[in-house]
């Protein structure tokens, strides 16, 4: 772990001084937390904080080593565009659907299982599955893929996919335009890429993966509602429509292999570019690269980033379908509602200090309070949107509401726990026998033969922590508990 660079300003509040009187690091999290930071996460900090161009630098919670930049950060800037704060998995979510069932009606072990088999015969996962590996899929056409791609969860896509129209309405961002406000611009963006050989030949495959939870970290779980104990909670619940002791379904996604290669390409370019001019690196690390707003290169960076986000939305809203008709397979008839559904690698225009700037969350949750000018005329208008958080399965996850003091760090909360141990660190310091026997003991079932070692709860962050430096800094506020009866996973690689 990391000596102590940061100046504590709050019980959960902190700031990390920069070289050349540069505006400091805001820092979230409480003196445990700041110790989870280790050298690689500071130094990936400082090197962005002090990027061109970059306004804003807030490290939350959860932030551990990412691509260039901290996973768990928000940087914000008024005249350049960054892919790494953004990230490879362009989008990457969170999403949460409300199914009209008592907790009793999964008590079973035997009707969650009937539930998991009938989730994975519609909802593949892990790299490079698409829809054709599982037997009772939603074959989606390639010109439906399309224009998934340009319009995102416009009504003729959704119409097209079996998708309920009005979820759209309950999306953070339903559908993204080109770098000039237009769907025209990805049309030309897409057609562009479509002469490329390399995305020529890969983008059927991809489509096809519209509908799909990828590897890693990405998961679906089925919850039960637990609302907390207080007024505003039970109002804002209702709100939300979450109900307590009701079942839930939780998904983490994202744009999948499409996204992936735009980002990879991105990437690749602009390394590029940035050899050719010899232009220098921040920090001299060639995953800083960047764009300044208006050039080419900051247009195509956008167009590619939309599109990205177009399939991750689609991609969540297909799931949830799928997910609400496997539970209508095993209880016919029953209902479900999309709660919410909202982004975790985006840059976004928002207002900070006054201006329009980029606001890029990579492993960053938006944050806006109520009475926020974004929220106007949305059905969160008066309490602020959901937050959703996964933690792990056996503390639960978290459904929070925005507290005025989100100001501080640009609108954005953590996206979760956060790493503690690197993958093949994880592997080699737990016990396989002990993952699996702590999912019995705490009756979770799963799609996995053996639960991902590397995705074990032990691999986190402390999560009730994580909450507490969250609520102590005065960013938001716990709406409800999520707690897990079920999780799917990459079983194939958990197999392995």
């Amino acid at each position: 772990m990391s000596s102590n660079p940061f100046i504590e300003t709050g019980e959960a509040e902190a700031i990390l001084p920069l070289p050349n009187n540069a505006k400091p690091v805001t820092v979230i999290g409480t003196e445990a937390i700041r110790r989870t930071f280790d050298e690689v996460c500071i130094k990936q900090t400082i090197n962005s904080a002090m990027a061109p161009g970059v306004s804003t630098m807030v490290l939350n919670p959860d932030a551990h080593l990412g691509y260039g930049t901290p996973v768990g950060c928000v940087l914000s800037s008024p005249t350049h565009i960054y892919p790494g704060p953004v990230g490879v998995d362009i989008k990457c979510s969170m999403s949460l659907l409300s199914v009209d069932l008592d907790e009793s009606a999964i008590a079973d072990k035997k009707v969650r299982r009937h539930l998991i088999n009938a989730i994975c015969e519609r909802t593949p996962t892990g790299t490079g599955k698409g829809q054709r590996s599982v037997k009772k899929s939603r074959r989606v056409m390639d010109r439906d893929g399309l224009k998934a791609i340009t319009q995102g969860a416009s009504q003729e896509v959704c119409e097209a996919l079996g998708i309920p129209f009005e979820w759209a309405s309950r999306c953070e961002d339903s559908a993204h335009t080109g770098h000039d406000g237009t769907h025209d611009a990805l049309e030309r963006r897409l057609e562009i890429l479509r002469r490329d050989g390399h995305y020529a030949s890969r983008l059927p495959g991809k489509i096809l993966q519209l509908g799909s939870y990828g590897g890693g970290n990405h998961f679906g779980e089925c919850e039960v509602v637990r609302v907390a104990e207080d007024d505003r909670a039970r109002n804002t619940a209702e709100v939300f429509g979450l109900e307590d002791g009701k079942v839930a379904f939780l998904s983490h996604c994202g744009s999948r292999g499409f996204g992936h290669d735009l980002a990879a390409g991105q990437f690749k370019t602009l390394q590029a570019h940035f050899a050719k001019w010899d232009t220098p690196l921040p920090g001299g690390d060639r995953q800083l690269v960047y764009a300044p707003l208006g050039t080419p290169q900051a247009n195509d960076y956008i167009d590619d980033m939309s599109m990205g986000a177009n399939f991750a939305t689609v991609n969540h809203l297909l799931i949830n379908a799928l997910v609400l008709e496997a539970f209508q397979e095993i209880f016919p008839g029953v209902q479900g509602r999309l709660v919410y559904f909202i982004s975790h690698n985006i840059a976004r225009q928002e207002v900070v200090d006054n201006r329009l700037e980029w606001v890029h969350r990579k492993g960053a949750t938006r944050a806006f309070p109520a009475g926020h000018h974004a929220l106007k005329e949305t059905p969160f208008a008066q309490t602020g949107h959901p937050i959703l958080l996964p933690g792990n399965p056996q503390a639960g996850s978290a459904v929070m509401v925005a507290d005025p003091g989100a100001e501080k760090s640009c609108y954005s909360v953590n996206h979760g726990a956060g790493r503690i141990m690197g993958r093949k660190a994880a592997k080699r310091a737990l016990d396989q026998k002990k993952v699996d026997a702590s999912f019995v003991e705490h009756d979770i079932l799963t799609n996995c033969r053996t639960y991902p070692i590397d995705e074990a709860p032990d691999a986190y962050k402390d999560f009730d922590e994580v909450l507490r430096s969250v609520k102590t800094a005065g960013l938001a506020s716990e709406v409800a508990r999520l707690d897990a009866r079920f999780v799917i996973k990459d079983g194939d690689k958990a197999d392995d």
